[in-house]
């Protein structure tokens, strides 16, 4: 018998199923106009200032992103099913639905019912309680937060070594002296891609958290396999980078393979990452167990987190 949170998830599947793309856009676009004034202003100002998954315009009756959207959730359905049965806890399962919900259906109250507000980003102490001598690969460390939220997490004496991967040049700078107290850190002004040859660092002109490796631009960045790039094993790799992560992922197919790292995965810079990236582990290996974190607000689901740890642990 199921419960209550497969048969949510479910009845939203058969919605998308049953319905035909354009009713599904038509369906999003009409809750989206019943929702406060103040809420689609932040949604407007947000989608324009971070253009990950499309364009939007209300005054011009443009909502390009809950068009790719509905595209996605006709096409992809069986996708976010296999998902779902694949996900290790109904924490991960209860977040799935909501994440959807939230985008069909603007369901804000599951959303924030789904976010984790007892530890910190990544380092989920009931499914990761301990860590010791890690070989922690930071990729798009930023200012070197996630670094220290693990040392806080698991203390200094969790790691013998941790690369930290920053494209941009300033955002080192900064790290290294927010790092300054911890041994052992080794920082790379490289974009980890699927091949070594160069990229180019462009800006997002509103943070710099946001700045992406692209195949054009005027500020070059070398580009290199994770594989290629650290050849010791290593045991946790951790990637934010602004929807590079696919590409990183296919340059690091031999340590995911091989070292079965603990791996914790940004999975929301675009419509499609959230179902993709966990396919792509899953057909590197299929010693993961997958389970999906929330970190972020309640009005429109970004920092999802997919983790995934060795069956064997």
């Amino acid at each position: 018998m199921a419960n209550y949170i497969d048969e949510k998830f479910y009845a939203l599947i058969k919605e998308f199923e049953k319905n035909e793309f354009y009713n599904i856009y038509k369906h999003m676009v009409q809750i989206f106009k019943h929702i406060p004034l103040a809420t689609q202003d932040s949604l407007e100002k947000y989608f324009n200032k971070y253009p990950y998954w499309g364009k939007f315009n209300t005054k011009q009756e443009n909502y390009e992103v809950y068009f790719k959207k509905a595209k996605v959730f006709k096409e992809n359905f069986q996708e976010y099913v296999w998902l779902y049965e694949n996900l290790n806890d109904y924490r991960s399962k209860f977040l799935l639905f909501s994440i959807l919900n939230n985008f069909y259906n603007f369901d804000f109250q599951s959303l924030r019912n789904a976010t984790d507000n007892i530890f910190k980003q990544y380092f989920e102490l009931d499914l990761l309680p301990t860590c010791k001598d890690e070989v922690f690969v930071d990729v798009g460390s930023y200012i070197g937060d996630s670094v220290r939220d693990f040392v806080n997490s698991y203390g200094k004496g969790s790691y013998k070594k941790i690369y930290c991967y920053e494209i941009t040049k300033s955002i080192i700078s900064q790290s290294k002296k927010n790092l300054a107290d911890l041994e052992n850190i080794e920082f790379r002004n490289k974009a980890i891609a699927n091949n070594n040859g160069e990229l180019f660092v462009q800006e997002n002109a509103n943070s710099l958290s946001a700045n992406m490796a692209t195949n054009t631009g005027k500020e070059k960045i070398e580009s290199v396999k994770l594989d290629d790039d650290i050849k010791e094993p290593v045991s946790i790799i951790k990637m934010d980078i602004e929807g590079g992560e696919q590409n990183a992922i296919r340059g690091s197919v031999n340590h995911i393979e091989k070292d079965l790292p603990k791996l914790f995965l940004s999975v929301y810079h675009n419509n499609t990452d959230l179902f993709e990236i966990p396919r792509m582990i899953t057909n590197i290996t299929q010693n993961y167990n997958l389970y999906l974190r929330y970190y972020g607000g309640c009005v429109y689901p970004t920092e999802i987190v997919l983790i995934c740890l060795p069956k064997q642990n």
